[in-house]
């Protein structure tokens, strides 16, 4: 019967970080490791959905080690090829105890139907607790021919617990430790090491021969080393092998701690590379402070400050041909103004050149805006993500200041607008002319040809009334330089406001714009960055 394996409590977890790291680790993380976390993931997926009834052990070893005598002392028949001279085994050979619910297994390890052989007679004879157990022997590793040596590479990845069989001459051949050995770092539950041919050595040479491989194991990261003295020939310790064997199938666990010996050691090679140190440190998105300091320096790159002054500037200037009190305009027309040499007449161009010409000159300031954005948010990272986040900031800055000048053109003051309030002043002040005019008249007439008048206009050349005649004159006058006065503060206040109202909105332009070509692409990255140490964080639960 075939059974799912159930992980232990964090291996799904553990596997998901992995995937996530995978997922957003692409061009950040060294592509050989990303090839194998991502066999790693196929791998786990596909045994964990296979017989949990089942432990697949293979016997690894080189030529001549006695790999296949001991495949056949274990299984108790004559199932493989044996040999010394050369690689006898070319293909991988299966026993299985419990063939049932086997097949998608051995299918799986892409074992051949006519090198498959059922142990079940075995169950008669004792070797209940094998029962579960697929034991293969796998090609010589180091083969001279390619396709075996493959074929074994392949299966020691695949196999839930691996037998190391070594003889007693190349038990430190350089071919099996550096080339596997060294990898098994943290694989000790689901790795043991089959001192074979143990006969052709008395006591003494094997007694030191174990102390010398274990040292030599543990000097190569096997921290504890389990290792079996066997002969195929003589049959010593085979049932101690077959009891550690047993042991394992009976727990149904190897192909969990193998999992788990993998992940850890993927994990370790992806902390060699980046650490997780102080990563989840770095901002996983862009401040309101940052933000603001990104639109203030924008907005000066951009000179948005002397837009504003210039608006306030045109505002004042057309204000005064409007609000002004009459007469010392019309005196000023008849001498040199001053203002002439400041060409204040031309600042209504200026700032249409402003608003609507191009920044291009300012590339330089706006490219210096967004790299203090990337410098400042990647500080902390590694050298990898923080190349990735500035080059996120700085991805669409060629087009950030055409953006800009195009986005604040839309918002160019409104320089034919005259507020209604001018208007009413205007006329406000022409009345008051006009009654400064009309007391002249009365004055005149009233000097120049008193009783002269006809009887409707008496009262025009009647003295008593001057003085009241020129009381009101110069009420007028006063009102007029006090409305004067009065308006030029307002004009003043108002070109305040109008420069605040368009500094304003040029500023949330910018400020939206930023956002969409700088911080958007910046907050991408940095979200990547928090997502991926978050998962190697959880990774290394």
């Amino acid at each position: 019967m075939t059974t799912t394996t159930t992980p232990r409590p964090g291996l799904a977890a553990r596997l998901t970080a992995l995937t996530k790291v995978v997922e957003v680790g692409a061009g950040r993380l060294d592509k050989k490791l990303l090839d194998e976390a991502t066999a790693l993931l196929q791998r786990a997926g596909e045994r964990l959905k296979l017989s949990s009834e089942h432990t697949v052990v293979a016997l690894a070893g080189g030529t001549g080690s006695g790999k296949s005598s001991l495949f056949n002392a274990i299984s108790g028949l004559e199932l493989s090829p044996t040999g010394v001279r050369r690689p006898t085994t070319g293909r991988t050979h299966a026993c299985v105890w419990g063939l049932e619910g086997s097949a998608p297994l051995l299918d799986w390890l892409q074992i051949q139907w006519r090198h498959r052989f059922s142990r079940a007679s075995a169950l008669d004879k004792g070797d209940t607790q094998l029962n579960g157990l697929v034991l293969l022997d796998l090609p010589d590793h180091d083969s001279i021919r390619a396709l075996t040596d493959t074929e074994a590479d392949r299966l020691i990845g695949l196999a839930d617990l691996v037998v190391w069989v070594l003889d007693p001459q190349k038990y430190a051949d350089a071919s099996t430790h550096r080339r596997y050995v060294t990898e098994l770092a943290g694989h000790d539950a689901v790795t043991v090491f089959a001192l074979n041919q143990a006969d052709k050595l008395d006591t003494e040479e094997l007694a030191e021969l174990l102390i010398d491989l274990n040292d030599l194991l543990r000097r190569e990261g096997v921290e504890h080393p389990s290792v079996v003295p066997t002969s195929a020939v003589t049959g010593r310790g085979v049932e101690s092998l077959k009891s550690v064997i047993a042991t394992a199938v009976s727990r149904r666990r190897a192909a969990i701690q193998k999992l788990e010996a993998d992940l850890q050691r993927l994990e370790q090679r992806i902390a060699e590379t980046m650490p997780l140190g102080e990563a989840l440190s770095a901002p996983a998105s862009v401040d309101e402070a940052r933000r603001m300091g990104l639109t203030d320096a924008l907005c000066d790159a951009v000179g948005v400050p002397a837009v504003g002054e210039a608006m306030e500037n045109v505002y004042a200037e057309r204000s005064s041909k409007w609000v002004g009190w009459p007469y010392p305009r019309w005196a000023d027309r008849f001498r040199a103004d001053p203002l002439k040499s400041l060409r204040l007449e031309d600042v209504s161009e200026e700032i249409r050149g402003i608003t609507t010409g191009s920044v291009s000159a300012q590339s330089a300031e706006v490219a210096n805006a967004v790299h203090a954005l990337a410098d400042g948010l990647s500080m902390n990272m590694h050298p990898v993500w923080r190349t990735a986040v500035q080059q996120a900031a700085k991805s669409r800055s060629k087009q950030l200041p055409k953006a800009l000048t195009e986005d604040l053109a839309e918002v160019a003051p409104r320089l034919d607008h005259v507020p209604g309030w001018w208007w009413a002043l205007k006329i406000w002040q022409y009345a008051l002319v006009a009654a400064f005019l009309a007391g002249v008249v009365w004055l005149a007439a009233g000097l120049l040809m008193p009783g002269s008048l006809p009887p409707s206009l008496e009262l025009l050349g009647d003295s008593a009334t001057l003085p009241w005649v020129g009381l009101m004159m110069a009420s007028v006058l006063g009102l007029g330089a006090l409305s004067g006065i009065a308006a030029r503060n307002f004009v003043e206040l108002g070109a305040s406001r109008e420069r605040e109202r368009l500094e304003r909105e040029m500023r949330r332009r910018v400020a939206a714009v930023s956002a969409t070509m700088v911080v958007e692409p910046v907050e991408r990255e940095l979200s990547r960055h928090h997502t991926f140490y978050t998962a190697l964080r959880d990774l290394s639960a």
